[in-house]
């Protein structure tokens, strides 16, 4: 039986190498022990922040998902003209897009759907998108835009009227060029943005580039009448989310955790913490790419039939879906559903406005609206185009201004 080497024999160079090695293996076996005690702290510190959060039930079988999307993402932003802190219904949505990330390049496409933008409801009546929010809460409004669009959006997020104030705020502003008709406009908004936030702010003076505060900014994020109307707001609002990502991607763990701290509570949400945990882990991959508006094609009328008020059109829902889908999934040839036909035909039957009666002189090839009052020329007569139905007896449907949006 052979004996066992004795370490006193061993040389002192070797002890020395022996003492090294076990050192080393104390050293890794202490880093490693640090760096799990650190992601565990900082899972757990996640944890405590995220309770801070509105987290929301949605039932998804009544979400009208129609198909998956495959590797993509997609999940709706609300921002809500809430006044009183509402989250969960019963106030329009102001702001509402469609963030949809490419799971594999981890790019994320961002569209705009005007609030104006007349859709087919819950009860296949048809109003204002931003009315499906006031209605049902974000379970309808995450139905309206799978109905509408062909979508399988499960998953939203939902900010109230004061949290993007405060965001901007805590990383000190951020940084627009203003036109001297915006600087007017804005200044008008902030009168009332401020009462709602509860805090003041100061009067722009003049155009140009210059940092906004919160205020400022939700303002200019508002504003409507200019030209472009509804379209250009909708720009604006995807300017001040994109100003708003660059800024925070370059903030300090102590500016984040404060915003995490104050915004969180003023946000709704049926994101799980597996979802946040799983967004977090990429979150340094992802990367906002091009942002759009929907309808790609677009114009404006106040004579739609049994309704009251200035909506937007798209001109050809179908085509328009069709080329958000190009847009959003790279989908080339996307074949609309036969809802999204019958949408199509209802949409052309209340307004007398279809895709065949335009000339679209203002669209680029990316399917963003150009300038030049966007274009489009009104050549309709106002024929009865047929094809729309209720669903019901046949006897039509009264679509009377049911919520004055």
């Amino acid at each position: 039986m052979a004996r066992k080497k004795s370490k006193s024999k061993m040389t002192k160079q070797q002890r020395a190498l022996l003492h090294k090695r076990k050192m080393r293996k104390r050293i890794i076996l202490l880093v490693v022990e640090v760096i799990l005690l650190l992601v565990l702290g900082a899972a757990a510190y996640a944890m405590s922040k995220l309770d801070k959060l509105d987290f929301q039930t949605v039932d998804t079988s009544n979400l009208e998902i129609y198909q998956d999307t495959g590797e993509f993402t997609n999940i709706a932003l609300f921002g809500l003209d809430s006044r009183e802190g509402e989250l969960d219904g019963g106030v329009r949505s102001d702001c509402i897009m469609i963030a949809s990330i490419d799971n594999k390049t981890k790019n994320v496409k961002i569209v705009s759907v005007f609030r104006d933008t007349l859709t087919q409801q819950d009860d296949g009546t048809y109003e204002k998108a931003n009315a499906a929010y006031s209605f049902g809460g974000p379970e309808e409004a995450i139905a309206l835009l799978n109905r509408n669009f062909d979508l399988d959006i499960q998953k939203y997020m939902s900010v109230n009227f004061n949290a993007l104030a405060d965001v901007i705020d805590l990383l000190g502003g951020i940084e627009i060029d203003l036109t001297a008709e915006e600087v007017f406009w804005t200044n008008g908004y902030c009168t009332e943005t401020s009462q709602v936030v509860g805090r003041k702010t100061t009067e722009l003076t003049e155009p140009g580039n210059q940092v906004l505060d919160g205020i400022q900014a939700v303002s200019y994020a508002r504003i409507r009448y200019t030209e472009g109307d509804d379209y250009k707001r909708a720009e604006r609002q995807r300017t001040v989310l994109q100003k708003v990502v660059d800024k925070a991607k370059t903030a300090s763990l102590p500016t984040l955790n404060r915003i995490i701290d104050q915004v969180l509570p003023q946000v709704s949400t049926n994101l799980s913490t597996s979802d946040f945990v799983g967004l977090a882990a990429s979150a340094a991959r992802y990367k906002i790419g091009e942002m759009s508006g929907f309808p790609f094609d677009v114009t404006t009328s106040e004579d739609v039939i049994g309704l009251e008020g200035s909506f937007v059109v798209s001109i050809g829902f179908a085509d328009n879906v069709k080329q958000l889908h190009k847009f959003l999934f790279g989908a080339e040839n996307y074949q609309v559903s036969d809802r999204v036909i019958r949408i199509d035909s209802d949409v052309a039957y209340l307004t007398g406005i279809s895709g065949s009666d335009y000339e679209n002189t203002g669209s680029t090839d990316d399917g963003t609206a150009g300038t030049d009052d966007y274009g489009y020329t009104d050549t309709q007569d106002t024929g009865d185009y047929g094809g729309y139905s209720d669903g019901s007896d046949g006897s039509g449907t009264d679509y009377g201004d049911t919520a004055g949006y």
